[in-house]
Order: C-alpha cells, then sequence, then structure tokens
C-alpha cells in the first residue's frame, strides 16, 4: 500500500516561504518510474498542478509557478519538498502530494495516490 503524508506550517506569512515535506511509504522515490508531484487547489477552484521530481532527481515545474517553485528529495527519508517563495493570498490552498504517471494532471483521476492534504493559510 503505498502513502503519502504532507507536512509543515498551516500558517504563513505573505512575502515568505512556504515549505511543505511529503513522506513516502510503500514505494521508493529513488527507484519508481513515477512522478512524484505537488499538486493544490485553492478555495473555490481546480486542481493545479505545481511541479514533480523523479526517481532520476529531475525536476518539472508549472511554467507558471516556475519562477518562485523548487522542488527537492532527500532518499534517505524517502521525503520530497516544495519551497514557494514568495507567497501571497493568492497562494492560500490545500496542497497535496501525489504520485503520477505523467506531469501536470488538472483531475484526480489522473494520479494514482494522493496524501490527505495540508491547508496552507498565508496571512499576516
Amino acid at each position: 500500500q503505498v502513502r503519502l503524508q504532507e507536512s509543515g506550517p498551516g500558517l504563513v506569512k505573505p512575502s515568505q516561504t512556504l515549505s511543505l515535506t511529503c513522506t513516502v511509504s510503500g514505494d521508493s522515490i529513488a527507484a519508481s518510474f513515477y512522478y512524484w508531484s505537488w499538486v493544490r487547489q485553492p478555495p473555490g477552484k481546480g486542481l493545479e498542478w505545481m511541479g514533480a521530481t523523479t526517481a532520476s532527481g529531475s525536476n518539472y515545474y508549472n511554467p507558471s509557478l516556475k519562477s518562485r517553485t523548487s522542488i527537492s528529495r532527500d532518499t534517505s527519508k524517502n521525503q520530497f519538498t516544495l519551497q514557494l517563495t514568495s507567497v501571497t493570498s493568492e497562494d492560500t490552498a490545500v496542497y497535496y502530494c501525489a504520485r503520477s504517471h505523467a506531469i501536470g494532471g488538472s483531475k484526480w483521476s489522473d494520479y494514482h495516490y494522493w496524501g490527505q492534504g495540508t491547508q496552507v493559510t498565508v496571512s499576516s
């Protein structure tokens, strides 16, 4: 059974950096042939793919967020981390980590496994 679990602060101040970690069990982010993604859903809106990493360490980013987004990995802990800089209220959303065969998906069915999601609010 593959499980993903997001962790990180639920409140971030404007202009600061949002940092979230996804811990994976039941699969290896360093060995599998899947994409390990960050996806978010702002209130009242659809899913937005933010970026992904792979077993080889290659990273892919949504062009609209690329300048502010960074994904890193800690294969010893089977974790991957999202950093989003210069956050504003527009970054308030539920953030998910997920596994898929491809990048860029905007539907729940595009992903095999999801974390439970974590609410992040940007507010002073």
